[in-house]
């Protein structure tokens, strides 16, 4: 249950559900695999025919552009610090459930019955509590994550448009999503572009880079555990899309 519970957290806090971000196309880059939930109105524009003389196809992990430039790190940071409270609540409401259960274990067959049915009975009763309190957080976290991708995806599309015109680019694809969740089978570190749109976008929306001292500053793609209570996961490599 332990192990259960740490995935669940670490789904809530640190493990990004970029799942919604397929659910649509996206209408501000020129992409074909992941895309961010609703097409933001100011990126529309983007979707208009513009003049484009480039021959070279470059490759861009959307996610790891978004949640990486200096914005994104900024505002993930203060979400995952508004959700360290349900955090500590949540395990709170573990460890009272994992007592229950150890002592239907232990002393279980030491009961009479009606004393066994009774802890039995709380013991479901707390796990459904737990499982919807659970749900209500990841949902939660999700929207208010999807939000921060979509404001900043809006400022961040012309940045992508206006770079690849500026330097050869016919075509863009996202390699946010790995194959065969999306078509893009493989796309080399020498067409990769998201750092230097990464370094642009900082330029344009001079936001400061996070102190390096900080506890939550995140690596490509997906931002480091908070300091708390909850286990750190593995960051994946730059190169190595999140599954």
């Amino acid at each position: 249950m332990k192990s259960k519970f740490a995935r669940i957290l670490l789904a809530i806090a640190v493990t990004f559900t970029f799942s919604a971000f397929a659910q649509t196309g996206s209408a501000a880059t020129p992409t074909t695999a992941a895309a961010l939930p609703a097409a933001p109105s100011s990126a529309a524009a983007t979707t208009t025919p513009v003049p484009n003389t480039g021959t070279k196809v470059g490759a861009i992990n959307i996610e790891g552009a978004i949640f990486n430039c200096n914005e994104g790190r900024r505002d993930m940071e203060t979400l995952q610090k508004k959700f360290e409270p349900k955090q500590t609540e949540l395990k709170g409401q573990n460890d009272e459930l994992e007592a229950l259960k150890k002592q239907m274990s232990t002393q279980g067959d030491k009961l009479n019955d009606d004393a066994k049915a009774s802890l039995q009975k709380s013991i479901e009763s707390k796990q459904k509590l737990f499982d919807r309190a659970v749900q209500d957080a990841q949902e939660d976290f999700g929207n208010q994550q999807q939000e921060v991708a979509g404001r900043i995806l809006q400022k961040m599309a012309p940045v992508i448009v206006k770079y690849a015109q500026e330097n050869g680019f016919g075509m863009v694809i996202d390699t946010s999503k790995p194959w065969p969740q999306s078509p893009i089978l493989m796309a080399g570190e020498g067409v990769d572009i998201t750092k230097p749109v990464i370094d642009l976008y900082n330029t344009q929306s001079g936001v400061p880079a996070p102190s390096a001292s900080g506890t939550t500053a995140p690596k490509p793609v997906t931002p480091k555990a908070p300091a708390s209570t909850m286990p750190k996961p593995t960051t994946p490599k730059p190169s190595e899309p999140k599954q």
